[in-house]
């Protein structure tokens, strides 16, 4: 072990002892942690100046510039945790696949993955095809400090859609198709992506992440049947994979209050809550020895102060007996939400929660 690690593995000592992480171990904090998925990027005006004229995907392979953009929002907002800038489809880029993410659009692939003989486009990722994100992380974690630097990864069912829809998809129908229709080569498409996932949050957590979270944005549309048959397996791949490092291992999706548990059975130590869902509910949901992170809708942040301020006491009363609570939107920051509303919301639940 290392003079800057943990005594769990590779975890950083510097935020060993952050608010953010002792609420994902579930231990005694000094207020309620607050960080915003999406909270770098384009809420922020000093973002879209940093990215004028640079495309979505080599903005996240410049070393420099991620640094920036991810450090804008804890300058900011004094979140207690950032968040790094990346996008999911990145280590698909990094392995070859043709993709560009169009603005207004989201990820758009050239070739769609639907045969057995398209799988082997899908090749291992190794860190040597991401030393952009290992030089990020070496900056970051410099800058940052006793801040802890979330790393994050599409999770194989969120990425499997992009890859087999070609793009985004309101009803995933070619998705669905293959799930339902080849098992067998659905199944090793998932195993083939939780490979290459678990290979990039690794490479994240090496250069010193302190958590990471793995996004499954669309898995929502499925049953809790269908997610245990042909999701649950390859997401327990990927948290397996890192289990050693001994970071907290987030997992959230969208539409999901009918899955949290089984998100929780998959192997995270902290499990994400959008705003349907009341976090005392999820709680019952998930079940005992899992921390939870959420759930502010956040368009709640377009109503004004007095609004903002009455929903988020709702949520904190909610988790008032929780075992853990990281304080979080119920998804991403919206485009165009006042930054200060943000700045405003991470002051007030630190003020309101502070022991």
């Amino acid at each position: 072990m290392s003079a800057n690690q943990s005594p769990v593995g590779m975890q950083p000592t510097a935020t060993y002892d952050s608010a953010f992480l002792k609420a994902c171990r579930r231990e005694p904090v000094p207020h309620t942690p607050v960080w915003f998925m999406r909270q770098a990027g384009r809420s922020l005006p000093e973002y879209l100046k940093a990215r004028e004229g640079i495309p979505m995907l080599e903005s996240c392979m410049r070393p420099e510039l991620v640094a920036e953009i991810t450090l804008q929002p804890v300058r900011r907002h004094r979140v207690d945790a950032a968040i790094y800038f990346s996008d999911i489809v990145v280590p698909l880029k990094a392995i070859g696949i043709d993709l560009d993410i169009k603005p207004g659009v989201g990820p758009v692939v050239a070739e769609p993955i639907r045969t057995r003989a398209d799988l082997a486009r899908l090749r291992d990722l190794t860190p040597e095809d991401v030393t952009y994100v290992t030089e990020a992380f070496g900056l970051l974690t410099r800058e940052l400090g006793a801040t802890p630097l979330i790393g994050f990864a599409g999770a194989p069912f969120t990425l499997a859609s992009y890859l087999v829809e070609g793009g985004p998809s309101r009803n995933h129908e070619h998705t669905k198709a293959l799930m339902y229709g080849d098992p067998q080569l659905w199944a090793d498409l998932l195993d083939r992506l939780a490979g290459i996932t678990a290979a990039f949050l690794k490479v994240q957590i090496e250069a010193g992440a302190s958590a990471v979270q793995l996004f499954d944005s669309w898995v929502g549309a499925l049953s809790p049947a269908d997610y245990r048959r042909s999701v649950l397996p390859a997401s327990r791949k990927v948290f397996e994979a890192v289990s050693g490092y001994g970071v907290p291992r987030i997992h959230f999706g969208v539409g999901t209050g009918e899955l949290l548990g089984l998100l929780g059975e998959a192997g995270a130590d902290v499990v994400g809550v959008d705003w349907r869902v009341p976090l005392d509910e999820a709680a019952r949901r998930v079940g005992p020895g899992k921390a939870l992170q959420g759930n502010l809708d956040p368009a709640v942040l377009f109503a004004g102060r007095e609004a903002v301020e009455t929903k988020t006491r709702e949520i904190l009363d909610a988790a008032a007996d929780l075992e853990g609570h990281v304080f979080n939107l119920g998804h991403g920051v919206l485009p165009t939400t006042d930054p200060d509303a943000l700045t405003r919301l991470v002051e007030y639940v630190h003020t309101r929660t502070a022991r």
